[in-house]
């Protein structure tokens, strides 16, 4: 078990060695998974130079915030104050924080054992148009062949705060065949349909009889290409489901034929985007170009948009209050 750390162009690279099988690459920039090692194979897509990761788009592996995913026009009202917070996705709305969110940060990382790594960012009050200076805090443990996320923050004022890490996952292999043959079983019995900017409509809809029915585990492909309009909105999947359970549940199980490793993904969150990069179009990876489907993202959260859906699990951080949140990807 340790911790080794290198030079990333600018950034610093941390790579978390646990006692079993896995290994962790975790960069400054954007408090990024860089890469994720399990028995050899790399799992995660990503990029090997600082440069791609500032430049291109797709947030691959980057912790993102303050509100991840979308919020409708960029614009929320909170104790009766309205706020814009920009529309950074033209046409959509505001994502995944703002043009300079948590993902485009350069975060300060401690060393607090030889399996876990804190890594922290400061947010100053009115930040992308946010309310309240905020310190954000993520922890990465490796707990034998688990990879643990720990999220925790504060704020000076009331806030709406919804952090996720938008790692690509691909179990053939980072370099392998798209994930179309990946079995996915998801613990949820409804999503949020979304509108034309992929903004959730307000409907809590049942999964049952529909593409998005994977409470039995199905591989990704076979409904990819239904026709069904909200696959056509976005392309294929991307989505929040509705998580069953409460406190540290399992939000999804994969697999993958090829190689035989298999991931579940727990959290404490009530909601999981599941997304199969469906606009992936990086020329720049590890292991060469990256297309659509080459990868799909579990990020779990709150629902995208809920600080104007009352109906949904509500993002608001009191002043003075505690966030934590904690998310585990468990291979085997």
């Amino acid at each position: 078990m340790s911790i080794e750390k290198q030079a990333f162009g600018a950034a610093e690279k941390y790579t978390i060695r646990g006692a079993q099988d896995l290994s962790v690459g975790i960069l400054t920039y954007g408090a990024t998974i860089q890469e994720i090692r399990f028995r050899g194979t790399d799992v995660a897509l990503g990029y090997s130079a600082l440069e791609d990761y500032q430049e291109m788009e797709g947030y691959l592996g980057a912790t993102v915030g303050r509100y991840a995913n979308r919020i409708a026009g960029g614009k929320f009202t909170l104790n009766g104050i309205s706020y814009d917070v920009g529309c950074n996705e033209k046409g959509r709305g505001h994502l995944h924080g703002g043009v300079i969110g948590l993902s485009h940060k350069f975060w300060r990382a401690e060393i607090l054992s030889g399996t876990e790594l804190r890594c922290t960012a400061l947010l100053e009050d009115g930040e992308e148009g946010y309310p309240g200076e905020m310190r954000v805090s993520v922890t990465f443990t490796v707990d034998g062949n688990i990879l643990r996320l720990t999220y925790e923050a504060a704020s000076s004022r009331d806030t709406v705060f919804n952090p996720t890490n938008h790692c690509y996952f691909n179990l053939n292999g980072q370099n392998g065949a798209p994930v179309t043959n990946h079995l996915m079983q998801l613990n949820a019995r409804a999503y949020t349909p979304v509108d034309e900017r992929l903004i959730p409509t307000g409907e809590i809809r049942p999964v049952r009889g529909t593409p998005f029915d994977f409470e039995s585990p199905k591989p990704i492909g076979r409904d990819l290409d239904a026709a069904d309009p909200q696959l056509r909105l976005g392309g294929g999947y991307d989505h929040n489901f509705v998580l069953q359970g409460s406190g540290l549940k399992q939000a999804a199980a994969v697999s993958s034929p090829l190689t035989g490793i298999a991931m579940e993904c727990h959290t404490t969150m009530p909601g999981i985007q599941f997304y199969t990069a469906n606009c992936l179009h990086n020329p720049k990876g590890k292991s060469g170009p990256m297309g659509p489907r080459q990868g799909f993202c579990l990020e779990t959260q709150f629902f995208p948009d809920s600080p104007n859906h009352p109906s949904f699990p509500s993002a608001v951080l009191r002043a003075g209050e505690a966030f934590r949140s904690v998310t585990e990807y468990r291979f085997t």
